[in-house]
């Protein structure tokens, strides 16, 4: 029922009735919400993100092409608008602490967690867009295969062998770049 309703809301909207995408951000709002904040892990940015992900959702509405569920389409525009937001402002998803042990890190440390970061963001370059999201959801937010298969609006077996075949890409690429830390990240 509520996506015979969404699709009748979409029609409104592309039809100039505002009031009728204010009815879309109040059911949606708290579940993007929920999502985005997993991504950044901050309620401030993601209530700045979450504004804009509505406004591409906006701008983008007549690209909604009636395939899948409607609240899985948003999901995937609003990962999409976050995942493109880290690349464009390059917000490391890694956090790097002042202190290590007790003392400050030195400029050698700092450099090798970054570099591990450089490294670790080509090498997820390598993957299939939808690989590469999934696995994101996975090892950056901490997602279950549910929670995935939910946002991007697919069956948890799905989640499952995009997970895996990711892995084993990983894993061969790896073991041609000897990439020893990222075994351990991903558990490979």
């Amino acid at each position: 029922m509520e996506q015979q309703d969404d699709l009748y809301l979409v029609e409104q909207v592309l039809a100039g009735n505002k009031q009728a995408f204010a009815i879309i951000i109040n059911r949606y709002k708290n579940r993007i919400f929920a999502i985005v904040l997993r991504m950044v892990k901050n309620p401030e940015d993601a209530k700045d993100l979450v504004q804009e992900c509505f406004i591409k959702v906006y701008g983008q509405l007549d690209k909604y092409n009636r395939k899948g569920t409607f609240a899985g389409w948003l999901y995937r525009v609003s990962v999409n608008h976050c995942m493109d937001t880290f690349r464009k402002k390059k917000v490391e998803t890694v956090e790097y602490s002042d202190e290590i042990g007790g003392g400050s890190l030195t400029p050698e440390v700092v450099y090798l967690q970054k570099e591990k970061y450089r490294q670790l963001e080509n090498l997820l370059a390598t993957l299939k867009k939808e690989d590469r999201i999934i696995v994101l959801l996975k090892y950056t937010n901490d997602l279950s295969y549910e929670e995935i298969g939910e946002v991007l609006d697919i069956p948890v077996h799905t989640v499952a062998n995009r997970i895996h075949r990711a892995k084993n890409c990983l894993r061969e690429k790896l073991k041609r770049e000897e990439g020893g830390y990222f075994h351990e990240m991903f558990r490979i």
